[in-house]
């Protein structure tokens, strides 16, 4: 069977179902036969026959996709995009760090156009961009005490443990690969 991808076009799915109804009004194939060739269940095209029957050709074109039109449009998204991935402090951010609330501020800002954080990730997410999370990392957390601890005290415990016959605990793996070199 030909590699399916997961999520077609509109046009491609239309592409599909009119495929299904040139093979079936040449009268050579089967239902099942389509739905196999096609990579479809035998109920979907025994809906598209049916309607191909009732209501034509007609019945099996993409139909305009209801809901609201955008407040944007595809040039002000492309100009959001180019936006986002200058970053967050050059956006006039303190941090680096974008989150849905900050794009919706962003894009008040610079349109006049408001949009509510939680209908933003598929607006972008058509844009290719994507949700990243930073690996979280303690306030508190100093990197340079971090670094002599591992310098200094952990070869003395590691030494320790390994003169007494003891096991390695599982979490010294992550200690020693994040040690320094």
């Amino acid at each position: 069977m030909a590699w399916q991808p997961r999520r077609l076009t509109a046009e491609q799915l239309e592409e599909r179902r009119l495929e299904a109804a040139r093979l079936l009004r040449s009268g050579g194939y089967t239902q099942a036969e389509v739905a196999r060739q096609l990579g479809v269940s035998p109920s979907t095209v025994c809906e598209w026959a049916r309607s191909l029957k009732e209501k034509g050709l007609k019945a099996l074109k993409t139909r305009p996709r209801p809901g609201r039109p955008s407040k944007l449009t595809d040039q002000q998204w492309q100009e959001v995009k180019r936006l986002l991935e200058a970053g967050a402090k050059a956006a006039g951010f303190a941090t680096e760090r974008w989150t849905l609330k900050r794009v919706a501020q962003l894009i008040h800002r610079r349109f006049a156009v408001h949009y509510h954080p939680n209908y933003l990730a598929e607006p972008l997410h058509r844009l290719g961009l994507s949700v990243q999370r930073p690996k979280p990392k303690a306030r508190e957390r100093d990197d340079a005490l971090v670094e002599a601890w591992l310098r200094r005290d952990w070869p003395r415990i590691e030494r320790g443990l390994l003169a007494e016959g003891q096991p390695l605990p599982a979490w010294t793996r992550r200690v020693v690969r994040f040690g320094p070199a």
